[in-house]
């Protein structure tokens, strides 16, 4: 991508991000409530790239989605290191935090112990789930049953399952609708000249 002017993902309306930034995203739209959420983004070229000299290349994006019960932040970066895939959901209550490089889904207790209990018992919760995530991950690798594409192969039978047998698409019209609504305002925003 870098040393061709001509790769056919700069001919993408979002670029390098038009082929990258639908995974997260579509995850977002799954806990949107409504179809025309407010999208504000910011991207940029990171230091790196513009060091040589490519200006054309977004690699830097940083978004808000909100309305007016559910607010999203989505971070792409391509200079970030650790590289990270996560995914936090807060709720009035509790959360989730689930990494998708290390395979692990963690519970966040939203109520918090009284005095010095919150900073030792919440970290020993966190090492037994943690524990528990490597125990399943293990088991699984020795059952064989221990994919990293196993997400793309569920959604991909699913989908095909339901063009044969007529269940529910694995993800719904709807929120294949708002990603992509999503990121074309993403990409207005991060690429207006190249809108009418």
């Amino acid at each position: 991508l870098l040393g061709d002017r001509d790769h056919w993902v700069r001919g993408l309306p979002g670029r390098l991000l038009h082929n990258i930034i639908s995974h997260g995203i579509g995850r977002i739209s799954e806990f949107l409530p409504t179809d025309s959420p407010t999208v504000i983004a910011h991207g940029f070229t990171s230091p790196l790239l513009r060091s040589i000299n490519e200006t054309e290349i977004i690699d830097e994006l940083r978004v808000i989605i909100h309305d007016d019960n559910t607010t999203a932040y989505f971070t792409f970066s391509s200079q970030m290191s650790p590289k990270r895939r996560q995914f936090r959901v807060y709720g009035p209550a509790n959360s989730i935090f689930v990494d998708d490089d290390h395979q692990t889904l963690i519970k966040l207790r939203g109520a918090k112990y009284k005095s010095y209990l919150d900073q030792f018992i919440p970290p020993c919760i966190f090492a037994k789930q943690y524990l528990a995530n490597s125990m399943t991950n293990i088991s699984q690798f020795i059952t064989n049953n221990f994919h990293t594409g196993h997400g793309m192969r569920f959604l991909i039978e699913s989908f095909y399952r339901s063009v044969s047998d007529n269940t529910p698409l694995p993800i719904s019209y709807r929120e294949l609708l708002l990603t992509s609504r999503i990121m074309d305002a993403i990409f207005e925003q991060i690429y207006p000249v190249l809108r009418p």
